[in-house]
């Protein structure tokens, strides 16, 4: 026997969200259900939701990932309608939350147990939740089922978002339900080709940096680093060539020049 699941995707379409965001109702038994990112105060939508609860029982809790605008959208018209509390890593990274759930902490859903994983990087205060006897993870914005993720500075830290998928490749994980996008069946395979790309991406700003003369801005490295992307999306580039710096300043890689410039750090003699 298995804890079922449901997917209800929001009707908040962008060009950030992809189709919408990912809604999980999961549970059943005497602890009733349990919903991952309301994400938006919309009538039909939380209907569909409650509807939804009322077949495991009905909803006790509602957990969020983190607390960007189209995961928590929803949580308190939610909570209003159902006087239930919402769970969260921090208050203060999720301020309509009641109750913070700490990494490691464990929730039943089910005949199975629900247990949070803390998984900074994409913002300080994100949570995937892993159901542990389906090997399944509720993976909030750490992974897309169409593109990757977008890691944005000060909220985003490339060097916590590594050190997180790192993390997860030492979990047993059988599936991944992103935040967005299509449920990822090969999840170890997707996690590596995540690390595969950042580094990548990396290595793209190290030899940027190593052809362009110190000083360099962000705005002058997105086109030669970004050379098949439209240009009209080098404004979303320019957040994950800063976070990739920053990383690299971390590891004494790179140093700022200037207010806005960028440069390898040259070695001592």
């Amino acid at each position: 026997m298995q804890t079922a699941y449901t997917i209800i995707l929001a009707p908040n379409p962008s060009l950030m969200t992809g189709p919408g965001t990912n809604t999980i109702v999961l549970g059943g038994g005497n602890e009733g259900a349990i919903v991952i990112d309301p994400a938006v105060d919309d009538d039909a939508y939380l209907d569909t939701l409650i509807m939804e609860g009322e077949k495991y029982g009905a909803i006790r809790r509602i957990l969020i990932t983190h607390g960007h605008p189209d995961h928590i959208g929803g949580a308190a018209a939610l909570r209003e309608r159902l006087h239930v509390p919402i769970y969260a890593y921090s208050l203060k990274g999720v301020p309509v939350a009641d109750v913070e759930m700490a990494d490691g902490e464990t929730l039943p859903a089910g005949v199975d147990t629900l247990r949070a994983i803390h998984t900074p990087g994409h913002r300080f205060d994100h949570h995937s939740y892993y159901l542990e006897q389906q090997h399944i993870l509720f993976a909030g914005d750490m992974i897309s089922g169409i593109t990757t993720n977008v890691i944005a500075p000060p909220d985003g830290d490339m060097f916590d978002y590594m050190n997180s998928l790192q993390r997860l490749q030492e979990v047993d994980i059988a599936e991944i339900v992103p935040g967005h996008g299509p449920t990822i069946p090969n999840a170890q395979a997707k996690i590596a080709e995540y690390i595969a790309h950042r580094l990548l991406r990396e290595q793209q700003i190290l030899q940027t940096l190593e052809t362009l003369p110190r000083g360099v801005t962000i705005p002058e490295m997105v086109p030669a680093i970004y050379t098949d992307v439209d240009p009209k999306l080098h404004a979303i580039a320019a957040w994950s060539v800063e976070a990739n710096l920053l990383k690299l300043e971390k590891e004494g890689l790179v140093e700022r020049i200037g207010e806005h410039g960028w440069a390898l750090v040259e070695p001592t003699a």
